[in-house]
């Protein structure tokens, strides 16, 4: 299938006040896939969006107070002040379905046309607010005063859009590249394997691969992998500083899931089931996720219900790994004399609850830690997140949300900029390079790895 690309109005000017430049907003595009006319894509659409209606979602569909919280909460809006970008806005054709065929008085809003049908016309003009601008960060969803979880229904919404082929195109193409090849960045296993052997040459690190029996499997990122492959090294020394039962495992190490982030059900769970399956037969008692956001919600909070039954082993960030490691005693690490800044991945943080654990570690290494404001669960943003950073049709955008990231970090003073997403690693490096930006992200598991106290085995 191949995506083709329509454009709908003409190309306006925006000014960015920051990078003093004056840059052109692409045409209001969408991409599509597969041949499919309009009605069977409007069919495929409302059908899976009604799938999804459960109680839940029902009670959230019928809870919006239209208080304006969310939009104050929101990067999107709050850069550029536009009112499609109201994060209770981007759901409105999912309401508008839900009223008109699912809620308890959808024979009225039929009969009486109160809502309308929702149009592939709408859908595609929804396609930029339903994944360019939104990376599921769920800031919105903390600030609710109705508890609304927006950032799940716009994955939900997602759902819909994928089987409907209407989902942008380098992002639809990452995730079929990931259901086909095992990686959405060609991380193939035989190209795993190579970086592995090449790090622990690189680093003179033992490395552990494809282990029969091991107590940890450990787990990577695509981005981690093909761009920041010192993060296996580094993994390795910890491990072994141990003394630890681990392995990598070519059946199971790829942790990011595109299947997810597209809004394809059924790849988002055969990347799952890889990495269960594979731990189940290594007999892990738990597996490490790398420093990866959502990663961590792919496993961590839906990997059970994708795999259909309660896990047999313990789902740890990497991060949190690490923290019960110097709380136990069972690592040691040198004092850093530096003044840090911490930047909470929204999908660890905010959406996974592994706040506290990068603190726990930053503590045992000493370091000055300077918080940004509205850090922690609160904190904003990179702007990469959801699949937004694979959209290049959404870059001007995401450079301008970007800028609240930059204001943040420059108020601290700090001399480091750390964090434990490789997503949000790879967005800081292109605002980095974007902006001449002259602050570079630096990962929390590489800063411990250099400054393990080494002990006598």
């Amino acid at each position: 299938m191949s995506g083709d690309v329509s454009d709908t109005t003409e190309l306006q000017p925006l000014d960015l006040e920051s990078s003093r430049v004056s840059v052109q907003i692409p045409a209001v595009r969408y991409d599509q896939q597969g041949e499919m006319s309009d009605d069977e894509r409007i069919g495929i659409a409302m059908r899976n969006f009604v799938k999804d209606f459960g109680r839940v979602a029902a009670i959230y569909m019928e809870s919006c107070v239209h208080c304006g919280a969310c939009a104050e909460a929101c990067h999107y809006y709050v850069q550029t002040g536009d009112p499609r970008y109201t994060p209770i806005w981007k759901l409105e054709p999912f309401k508008q379905a839900y009223k008109r065929e699912a809620s308890p008085l959808a024979p009225v809003y039929r009969l009486l046309n109160l809502k309308s049908k929702v149009t592939v016309k709408q859908l595609r003009e929804w396609q930029e607010l339903i994944y360019d601008s939104c990376t599921m960060c769920g800031r919105c969803t903390m600030v609710c005063p109705m508890s609304i979880d927006i950032a799940t229904l716009v994955g939900l919404a997602r759902h819909g859009m994928f089987q409907a082929g209407l989902v942008p195109h380098e992002l639809w193409a990452v995730a079929e590249r990931a259901k086909r090849e095992g990686s959405p960045l060609g991380a193939t296993a035989q190209v795993f394997e190579d970086r592995v052997d090449w790090m622990g040459d690189e680093h003179e690190v033992e490395m552990h691969m494809n282990e029969d029996q091991a107590d940890y499997l450990v787990t990577m990122s695509s981005i981690e992998i093909q761009k920041y492959p010192e993060s296996m090294a580094a993994i390795a020394k910890v491990m072994n500083a141990i003394d630890a039962s681990w392995t990598f495992h070519s059946d199971g190490y790829e942790a990011t899931n595109f299947g997810m982030l597209s809004g394809n059900a059924e790849w988002q769970k055969a990347m799952t089931v890889k990495i269960i399956e594979t731990a189940i037969k290594v007999g892990a008692k738990a597996v490490i996720l790398p420093e990866c956001g959502h990663a961590y919600g792919a496993l961590r909070w839906q990997g059970a219900n994708q795999y259909g039954k309660p896990l047999p082993f313990r789902v740890m960030h990497v991060s949190e790994f690490l923290a019960e490691l110097v709380t136990n005693g069972r690592l040691k690490l040198n004092q850093v004399d530096r003044s840090v800044t911490f930047h909470d991945p929204c999908q660890v943080s905010r959406r996974g609850g592994a706040t506290q654990a990068p603190r726990v570690v930053l503590k045992a290494l000493g370091v000055d830690l300077r918080e940004m404001q509205d850090s922690a669960e609160y904190n904003w943003c990179c702007g990469g997140g959801g699949g937004v950073v694979t959209i290049h049709r959404a870059d001007a955008l995401r450079y301008k949300t970007f800028e609240i990231k930059m204001r943040q970090v420059n108020e601290t003073g700090a001399q480091m900029l750390l964090s434990t997403c490789a997503n949000c690693r790879q967005t800081f490096d292109d605002g980095q390079e974007h902006f001449h930006w002259d602050k570079t992200m630096h990962s929390l598991l590489e800063l411990v790895a250099d400054n393990i106290v080494e002990t006598e085995q």
